[in-house]
C-alpha cells in the first residue's frame, strides 16, 4: 500500500467548537474546490454553484450515536466507545482513560476476560483483541446496546474539542434511524454543514441526492490498523439512480458542440463524505455497474485500487498521515491533494469535523468536445 501523504497541521487549526458557535450557522464554513491542481476558495453556502444539474449527490444516512458510555475495570474508571455491532452479536469496543480536559486518553493492558461494569447493572466482557492495545470484540449483557447508549451515552469527544456538545450537534440533516437503533459511533461529518434550504435549492437547480448507509466506526483507519467489517446499505434506487446518470453522460451528453458556445454535462457521482465513498464502491462491480447491496464491507480505497464510480468527493480535511488521504490520493491524485492542502494550511482552514470542507472535482476540459456527428 502506498504510505499516505504526510501533512503538519498546528494546534490552532483544529476545530474546537462547532461553527454554528463560533459563527453563524452550521453552513458558515469554508469550502475548497480542487479541479485538478486548480484550486478556488469559497464560502460553502456557494456549494450550488460550483455543481451542475444531473449530478448526483451521494449521502450517508447513518445517524451518531451517543455512542461513550462510562464504566469501570476492577474500580477504575474507563470509557467504553461502542463502535460496531459485528454479524455474531458482539460489538467491536475500545476502552479508554478519562482526561482531565473531559475527553479521554488512549488506555492499554487490558486483557481477555476483562469485566467492564455499565450504567444500569449491565457488564461488558472482553473477549478477542481486534487490534493491539485498543480495539476488542466484546460481549454486552444488555440485549439492547443502542438502548444503554441512549440512556447512559454521550457523543465521542476528541481532545481537540472545547468542550462536550448535544448529540445533536453531531447529526447531519440527512441522518435517520436505522432497523434495531444502529448508527454511527463517529459523525459522517463531510454532511455536517449541510442545511435543509441548502438542499432545496440544490434540488432546485436540478441535483440528485442518492442515500446509503455505512454505520462507521471508531475510525481504525485513521490509525493505520487494519480494517475490520462495518455495515453498510446500498438500495436499489440508488443504485438505479447512479447508474442512469453515469450513462447519461456517454458520449451524446458529453459532446458540448453548439452554435455560440458549449455545454457542460452534468451527471458526476460525488460522494459526502469517505463513508459514502466506501458504501457505493462496495456495491460496484469491475464493470462499474452498482447493484443494490446489503451486509458488511471492509473496503479501503487506495490509488491502486482506485475507484469505479465516484467522480468527485465533498470531505473535511483529514489527519496527519490519515490513511483516508489514500482515498482522496485515489480519487484526486497526490498532485492535486498537495496542492490543495498546502493552500489549506496556508489560508488557515479548520481541520476534523466541526472545521471547514473540500470539495474534489474531476479537472476541466477547457476545450469543446469533437462529435463526428451533431444533429441538434
Amino acid at each position: 500500500m502506498t504510505a499516505p501523504m504526510v501533512v503538519r497541521v498546528p494546534d490552532g487549526l483544529l476545530a474546537s467548537v462547532p461553527a454554528e458557535v463560533r459563527g453563524s450557522g452550521r453552513d458558515d464554513v469554508r469550502l475548497m474546490v480542487s479541479r485538478g491542481t486548480a484550486v478556488s476558495h469559497h464560502a460553502f453556502r456557494d456549494l450550488a454553484g460550483q455543481l451542475r444539474a444531473g449530478d448526483v449527490l451521494v449521502v450517508n444516512t447513518s445517524q451518531t450515536l451517543p455512542a461513550a458510555v462510562d464504566g469501570a475495570v476492577e474500580g477504575a474508571p474507563v470509557v467504553v466507545h461502542f463502535s460496531t455491532l459485528g454479524a455474531d452479536g458482539r460489538w467491536a469496543v475500545e476502552l479508554r482513560t478519562p482526561g482531565a480536559s473531559g475527553s479521554t486518553e488512549r488506555r492499554t493492558g487490558d486483557r481477555a476476560g476483562a469485566v467492564v461494569a455499565l450504567p444500569g447493572g449491565e457488564r461488558l466482557v472482553l473477549d478477542e483483541v481486534l487490534s493491539p492495545d485498543r480495539l476488542w470484540w466484546a460481549r454486552a449483557s444488555a440485549g439492547d446496546v443502542p438502548d444503554l447508549m441512549r440512556r447512559y451515552g454521550r457523543p465521542i469527544r476528541y481532545s481537540y474539542t472545547e468542550r462536550d456538545q448535544p448529540l445533536a450537534a453531531y447529526q447531519t440533516v440527512f441522518a435517520l434511524p436505522a432497523p434495531g437503533g444502529l448508527g454511527s459511533a463517529e459523525m459522517p461529518s463531510a454532511a455536517r454543514p449541510f442545511t435543509a434550504p441548502l438542499v432545496a435549492e440544490l434540488v432546485r437547480r436540478g441535483v440528485w441526492f442518492a442515500p446509503v448507509t455505512l454505520h462507521t466506526g471508531v475510525a481504525s483507519a485513521e490509525a493505520h490498523e487494519p480494517p475490520y467489517p462495518e455495515r453498510f446499505e446500498v438500495p436499489r434506487s440508488t443504485a438505479l439512480l447512479v447508474n442512469a446518470a453515469r450513462a447519461g453522460r456517454g458520449r451524446g451528453a458529453r459532446c458540448a458542440a453548439r452554435e455560440g458556445g458549449r455545454r457542460e454535462a452534468g451527471g458526476r457521482i460525488v460522494a459526502i463524505g469517505t463513508t459514502a465513498v466506501r458504501a457505493l464502491e462496495s456495491a460496484a462491480g469491475p464493470d462499474g455497474v452498482v447493484r443494490e447491496a446489503a451486509g458488511f464491507t471492509d473496503l479501503v480505497v487506495t490509488p491502486r485500487r482506485g475507484v469505479r464510480v465516484v467522480d468527485g468527493l465533498l470531505t473535511g480535511l483529514h489527519e496527519p498521515e490519515a490513511s483516508h488521504l489514500l482515498m482522496l490520493e485515489a480519487i484526486a491524485g497526490r498532485e492535486a491533494l498537495a496542492v490543495a492542502y498546502d493552500q489549506a494550511l496556508s489560508r488557515l482552514y479548520l481541520w476534523h469535523e466541526f472545521g471547514d470542507v473540500h470539495l474534489l472535482l474531476p479537472e476541466e476540459n477547457p476545450h469543446t468536445a469533437h462529435c463526428s456527428s451533431n444533429v441538434w
